[in-house]
């Protein structure tokens, strides 16, 4: 993603300068906002393409602010908090966050992730737009337009953030294939959080529920999920 734009949320001005400094070395366009409200302003304004994300800000909570984005943008988030505790970094992945790192940090490994975010996400618009797919997908009432990466349920408009996308669009490329949390893991996120696959269970609650898949999607006790093929 050439060129991608990142607006830091972060109260603590050195941490925030550090990054967009750091960021805009390496070609990236930056904005800092130092509070949730003026980082939501700023969304509209800059429509970034990362939101680098602080867990405790004066005004409201990271959390808030990273379920409002999943919510109502589609806007990969990476979190960076001084909490450093597994159920801290389970509850942000839940929350919509695709990737998480404590404080203290090393500028480095936090740009690599952010490469990686934005590269995974390049490339799943690329295959979106170059594999032969029909111009709509059906699964029953859900219709998908990879080229736009749109989804709609009852002709209605339905906002996925990327990574519930990724893994709807991982089932329905592969009906009546089990695959495991871990595989999920890997092919939609790229990585492991620590072994933990809680966030897989997560992110299927959040698609049953807002694409109204709970019989299309199945549980496939033990070993992770799959969706159901036509006729099952």
């Amino acid at each position: 993603m050439n060129k991608a734009k990142i607006l830091i949320i972060e109260d603590d001005a050195p941490i925030a300068d550090l990054l967009s400094y750091g960021l805009s070395l390496e070609g990236y366009q930056t904005r800092i906002a130092s509070n949730g409200a003026d980082g939501i302003q700023a969304i509209q304004s800059f429509q970034p393409d990362l939101l680098l994300l602080d867990w405790m800000l004066p005004d409201q909570s990271g959390l808030d602010i990273c379920k409002k984005v999943t919510a109502d943008y589609n806007i990969p988030i990476f979190m960076i908090t001084a909490k450093s505790d597994i159920t801290d970094k389970v509850l942000g992945l839940e929350f919509g966050a695709d990737d998480y790192i404590t404080k203290p940090f090393d500028l480095r490994e936090v740009i690599a992730r952010i490469r990686t975010i934005l590269r995974r996400l390049e490339q799943s618009n690329h295959k979106d737009q170059n594999e032969s797919y029909a111009d709509v997908i059906r699964v029953n009432h859900i219709e998908i337009r990879p080229d736009e990466r749109l989804v709609s349920k009852n002709n209605q408009s339905m906002e996925l953030t990327p990574k519930e996308y990724d893994l709807l669009m991982t089932l329905v490329k592969n009906p009546g294939r089990t695959f495991s949390r871990s595989d999920l893991l890997d092919v939609v996120w790229g990585y492991h959080f620590s072994g933990d696959t809680r966030t897989v269970d997560t992110h299927i609650q959040r698609l049953r529920k807002k694409l109204d898949m709970t019989d299309e999607i199945v549980t496939v006790f033990g070993i992770g999920y799959k969706l159901k093929k036509t006729g099952d």
